[in-house]
């Protein structure tokens, strides 16, 4: 493992791979999201950071995947550092663990080393990048907000405006290009990260974009039909222009997690064909309607599940002798009656307002067994019924 302690090996042999919080939220179109995650791979060897993607909010495996193929890829805009890793380590986070992620290492012929849970120090290169990050960038932001709490708090109000998501990855990029080109990690002994894998004579392994490409989606395993709404994919309909004298055509669908508004498309045997995009998809002012009305929604349940929850806390008298318990919820036959009422027209089953008993039933066959409470609830037989 890449503790502190452990011999240095070559570059490309061992990455690491881990997710940081960074503990401030950053402006997004006017609202203040969850703060951002940064997913990121490190080459244990030379230091250097070989690709990061950010998130604003808990990173899906799409991060993990996004992340990947920028430390991969050597070509503009990635690189220099990059290429093929022999081994990956990482902990037991879900989205490392998930099919997709696993299944697009296993392709790139990388071995994948699953640490043991509760052990930062067989991580120990990701693990400092962390900490870093955390202490000479994050701390320095607008709106950071230290996870514990200082013995002095600082009283002074935040007078400088919350980051943009687009302002804070780019001080992060700018960071992590400070950390390969400039930063002289105590292990290097004066070089940098760059200086570090350029003198590695190691040789490198590259991957054709387009393979990278296509190992970084998934797959749904099904053959789909270009008809002339598009391609059918989880309910929606995804069109482009160049289907226009493709139907009837078999295609594949490949994507990237949670990226609904778009999929590629490819042939039974795995050739690319091109994107389709999400047919007749919300305007920008639809979905920030349906963004604040989904927000007002939860906060609104919020409120009635705590108030419901007090209305439900029963509290009980104390007792100084063997007697049953008495519940101290007292109220007037009024304010019962409204409370009930209100609650029957708000929590109505529909199965209530179907009226089972508006049309009876038609009488059974004369050899069925039934109760005669049951018979006076059907309706009389019609003769034209039983005819042919």
């Amino acid at each position: 493992m890449c503790s502190p302690n452990a011999p240095r090996t070559w570059r490309n042999d061992v990455w690491e791979a881990d997710h940081v919080q960074a503990p401030l939220r950053v402006d997004t179109d006017g609202d203040l999201v969850p703060p951002p995650y940064v997913t990121w791979f490190i080459d244990c060897a030379t230091k250097a950071i070989t690709g990061l993607a950010v998130t604003p909010g808990t990173p899906p495996r799409a991060s993990v995947l996004a992340a990947l193929r920028s430390a991969v890829l050597r070509n503009h805009p990635y690189g220099p550092v990059g290429g093929l890793p022999e081994q990956v380590h990482f902990d037991r986070g879900r989205d490392f663990l998930s099919r997709t992620v696993t299944t697009a290492l296993t392709a790139l012929d990388t071995d994948i080393t699953v640490l043991p849970p509760y052990s930062p120090h067989l991580k120990g290169s990701i693990e400092n990048l962390n900490h870093c990050v955390t202490r000479m960038l994050f701390a320095a932001l607008p709106g950071h907000t230290p996870k514990k709490p200082q013995r002095r708090p600082d009283r002074r109000p935040q007078t400088a405006p919350p980051l943009s998501f687009e302002a804070f990855t780019g001080h992060l990029l700018a960071w992590a290009h400070w950390w390969n080109t400039e930063h002289q990690p105590a292990e290097l002994h004066g070089t940098t990260p760059l200086e570090a894998w350029q003198a590695d004579p190691t040789p490198l392994h590259d991957v054709p974009p387009a393979d990278i490409w296509s190992f970084t989606l998934e797959d749904d395993g099904r053959t789909r039909t270009i008809t002339s709404h598009g391609v059918r994919f989880r309910s929606r309909d995804y069109i482009a222009d160049w289907m226009t004298g493709q139907t009837g055509l078999k295609v594949t669908v490949r994507f990237m997690p949670h990226h609904t508004h778009e999929i590629e498309l490819c042939t039974p045997h795995g050739h690319h064909l091109d994107t389709a995009h999400l047919a007749d998809q919300a305007s920008d002012e639809q979905l920030a309607t349906l963004r604040r009305t989904r927000t007002q929604r939860a906060r609104h349940l919020r409120d009635e599940a705590k108030a419901a929850e007090q209305l439900r806390h029963t509290r009980f008298a104390p007792a100084t002798e063997p007697v049953p318990p008495r519940r101290l919820d007292a109220t007037t036959a009024a304010a019962a009656a409204r409370e009930l009422d209100q609650h029957q027209h708000q929590y109505t089953d529909l199965a209530d307002l179907a009226l089972p008993d508006l049309i009876p039933p038609a009488a059974p066959p004369a050899d069925w067994a039934i109760p005669d409470a049951l018979k006076a609830r059907t309706r009389p037989s019609d003769p034209t019924e039983d005819s042919p």
